[in-house]
């Protein structure tokens, strides 16, 4: 279990290159159009992330293209992989999301190659984040569960690290509400894993928000 749990940290890592530093998934807009301007509302914006996007889209997506890629199951992973990208409305967002999915197994199988992740990037030239996550979670011996827990912790600390670029907010009061929010990441998972829903979310204001990320002036962000 000490390589599984050491595999997880070096995955987690903001050191690992995936590439998300470069994307804030329409925070940058909503900062920069005044919704998002004191701790509050990015507390509030990270709820509305883990309660919709997360837990309706990404980690349903994990859940099910982990057990996928155990079974060798590919045409179920390509379609979890499509329903994914299908999901995200700006190109932009369709974009970071395969950069930073393709970048994470290519990686991955050069530092830790697997007979699991080769194999994915036989069948697949490119992947979300969330699939390609869940494929060297698998190949790595990682439980589903911590899994689902370790992507939900990388996406919302992204968040973190975007808004401290973005805000007038310090680091302990960063990590208080990375903090806040990662003790709903629990409850989260358990509803994931106890349900098949499949992947699904309706959140039009954050969706919006990475749509008009092309007309923020002078962004800091590709997304």
């Amino acid at each position: 279990m000490g390589q599984q749990r050491l595999a997880i940290l070096q995955l987690c890592d903001s050191l690992f290159p995936v590439g998300s530093f470069a994307h804030s998934d329409g925070l940058e807009t909503a900062v920069a159009e005044g919704r998002v301007a004191a701790s509050a509302d990015l507390l509030e914006w990270m709820g509305t992330m883990l309660d919709v996007a997360l837990r309706g889209v990404e980690a349903p997506a994990v859940r099910d293209a982990f057990a996928a890629a155990l079974s060798g199951d590919f045409a179920t992973l390509a379609r979890i992989d499509g329903e994914v990208d299908a999901m995200r409305p700006s190109a932009a967002g369709r974009e970071a999301t395969r950069t930073m999915g393709t970048r994470l197994l290519r990686t991955w199988q050069q530092i830790r190659p697997s007979s699991i992740t080769e194999a994915v990037l036989a069948a697949r030239q490119r992947c979300t984040f969330p699939v390609a996550f869940a494929v060297v979670c698998a190949a790595s011996g990682i439980e589903r569960g911590e899994s689902i827990e370790a992507y939900c912790y990388t996406r919302l600390a992204a968040t973190v690290s975007a808004a401290m670029r973005l805000m007038k907010i310090g680091q302990h009061e960063s990590h208080a509400l990375l903090a806040d929010m990662l003790g709903r990441v629990t409850r989260c998972v358990d509803d994931v894993l106890n349900d098949a829903a499949p992947p699904q979310a309706f959140m039009p204001l954050m969706d919006i928000a990475t749509m008009s990320h092309q007309f923020v002036h002078s962004r800091l962000f590709r997304s």
